[in-house]
């Protein structure tokens, strides 16, 4: 089975390929530049690679070649209008949200009756479609308007940021996202108008009356199953849920061992019953609890956890998993992780063993299956 891995680390764009049976890093681009993400439209094949370039801002990549050769293309901006508007002000941090693109934080395929349309999501909380795979891009003002309505604040970063896009792969026009820190919104006409999709969501650094309060519901990943839609998870910042109504209700899930903490979260493609999670220690800490990497497992809807260990360090281990550094291919049966410290890992059962990549890589932002 041909499989690869695409590796977005703090200082180049990786390849990790499977020769025999062990999995080994075998190409590397953009060597030295900050890669926030990097994305793939099993469409056309495409792949997408966002690039940090600090003073000098956010760039994309397209490669149409799997990565032999790659191309500049079109960066999602702000229109005129917006960037010399009112700013809006983060009530957390009394500071103004600036309406310039400062990380490119989602990225998804649209539908597969939508030829050419690329989604992606920004810091600070903008969503832009491409119908054009990318050579140009348009804001979607009515979520910019619910987000000025609705004052989305910073969350892990200063400014709020849209880091998970679910296109339901039955209906090309119902699109639900998630904000840290915003809670879930959806729309089921394409993005001309939303409602807030976060009722059941708890928020437990807020004031026990505004626990349930859906706007200020910091989820850390959503992720939606492939083969029914209904069925959506989220990571938040204190706790795991579970949606099975296409997100107009969640469920908290508070089996998973030893944390419900994380950042990170994967859904098998066919079985919405099975997912994964990375656990750590939460808030200021935000390492494994006792210094243990462990991926937790459920195959019955989060009624029970399994804690996979076997491969993974389990003393003084110190990685750290961020949002998009959890994936699963289109089986369900391979999946693969990194962190902060540069370790890679590959399980090709389900999480039941793991093979250690590496351990010196840059900080890893983002893995991808490429298939």
């Amino acid at each position: 089975m041909d499989r690869r891995i695409l590796v977005a680390t703090r200082k180049g764009l990786f390849t990790v390929v499977r020769e025999s049976d062990r999995w080994k890093v075998a190409d590397a681009a953009f060597l030295g530049d900050n890669l926030s993400l990097v994305g793939y439209d099993p469409r056309t094949g495409a792949i997408y690679a966002s690039i940090h370039h600090g003073h000098f801002g956010v760039k994309l990549q397209r490669s149409e070649d799997g990565g032999a050769t790659w191309r500049e293309i079109a960066t999602p901006a702000y229109p005129q209008d917006i960037v010399e508007s009112p700013p809006m002000i983060d009530d957390f941090r009394k500071t103004a949200i600036p309406w310039s693109v400062q990380l490119i934080w989602a990225f998804e395929a649209g539908g597969r009756d939508e030829p050419g349309v690329i989604w992606l999501g920004t810091i600070p909380g903008g969503l832009f479609r491409s119908s054009d795979c990318g050579e140009s891009w348009e804001l979607n003002r009515p979520l910019l308007d619910r987000q000025r309505e609705a004052k989305w604040t910073g969350g892990g970063y200063d400014f709020p940021g849209l880091h998970s896009i679910c296109v339901d792969p039955r209906d090309s026009q119902c699109i639900t996202v998630a904000i840290s820190t915003g809670g879930v919104w959806q729309t089921r006409d394409g993005g001309q108008s939303w409602c807030v999709a976060s009722h059941g969501l708890r928020a437990e650094y807020m004031p026990p009356d505004q626990a349930y309060n859906p706007l200020v519901q910091d989820a850390h990943a959503m992720v939606q199953c492939a083969a029914n839609p209904d069925r959506l998870w989220i990571q938040h910042h204190n706790g795991v849920f579970r949606s099975v109504d296409q997100a107009t209700s969640w469920q908290e899930i508070t089996t998973v061992q030893p944390s419900v903490f994380g950042f990170a979260i994967a859904v098998h493609p066919h079985d919405a019953e099975t997912a994964w999670t990375v656990p750590a220690v939460k808030d200021e800490k935000r390492y494994p609890v006792d210094g243990r990497v462990v991926v937790a497992r459920t195959r019955n809807g989060g009624v029970s956890f399994e804690t996979l260990t076997e491969g993974l360090p389990q003393g003084h281990a110190y990685d750290l998993t961020y949002r998009h550094g959890l994936a699963v291919d289109s089986t369900g049966e391979w999946l693969t992780f990194g962190s902060t410290t540069g370790s890679l890992w590959v399980s090709e059962d389900q999480g039941n063993r793991w093979q250690n990549v590496s351990t010196h890589l840059p900080p890893i932002h983002c893995v991808k299956f490429i298939e």
